[in-house]
């Protein structure tokens, strides 16, 4: 019963009716990525719409070229422009937009239950991913500015701060400012605890006569692919 069910719906060519379902059932498809894709993610409008007719147009177009190797290649070509094209996604994006490729490719052979359970399998795993707690060490990773007078020596004078709030700590850069009478030091430090963020820079003004501080997140931290 279920190798029936997974049979193709074509065999060698196409008709309207098979064209149909095939492009039905990618649209729903792509609903269902776009949907998904869109949970606890800031997602445009233009990524959802993309998302729900990519699958049926690379349907249609693997329809077209099934078996003509030079018309393949040049939609290969095609692809590949658009991909320079576009604005660097992050890697969930990148994930649904290669989910919506390969659900229209699997539609496009006919196989439309396959198709089906690969996104429903998939997505239910995105899905899933959005809710489980995993703690990320990138989030723990940030950048310490701290502004001192020059008669302070940095050198040791934080480490049992430190200590207490930060697991690696690596000193990246001192300069001086306001003509000589301060330095800057940036710090790449790995925190031991979120919550302490406001207990740690407290604790630094009292050592550093309470002049400039600034804890953020490295720019080139990103969740791009």
């Amino acid at each position: 019963m279920l190798e029936t069910i997974f049979n193709p719906i074509y065999s060698e060519t196409f008709t309207i009716g098979s064209y149909l379902v095939c492009t039905l059932v990618s649209i729903i498809l792509g609903i269902i990525i776009a949907f998904v894709s869109g949970v606890k993610s800031p997602q445009t409008k233009s990524m959802r719409i993309s998302l729900i007719i990519l699958p049926a147009i690379v349907q249609t177009v693997i329809m077209l070229v099934n078996g003509n190797i030079g018309t393949g290649l040049a939609v290969m070509g095609a692809f590949s422009l658009v991909r320079f094209r576009s604005l660097p996604g992050s890697a969930k994006e990148i994930l649904s937009i290669f989910l919506a490729m390969a659900a229209g490719l699997v539609t496009a052979m006919g196989y439309v239950a396959l198709a089906s359970v690969f996104v429903i399998i998939i997505s239910l795993c995105m899905f899933a991913a959005n809710y489980i707690n995993l703690t990320q060490k990138d989030d723990l990773n940030r950048e310490l500015r701290i502004t001192v007078p020059e008669d302070l020596n940095y050198a040791h004078a934080f480490d049992d701060l430190f200590d207490k709030y930060a697991k690696n700590v690596k000193l990246v850069t001192v300069k001086t400012t306001n003509m000589g009478s301060l330095y800057k030091l940036i710090y790449k430090v790995e925190l031991l605890d979120e919550d302490n963020v406001q207990a740690f820079i407290d604790d630094l003004r009292c050592r550093n006569g309470n002049l400039e501080i600034a804890l953020t997140i490295p720019t080139t931290i990103q969740s791009e692919l």
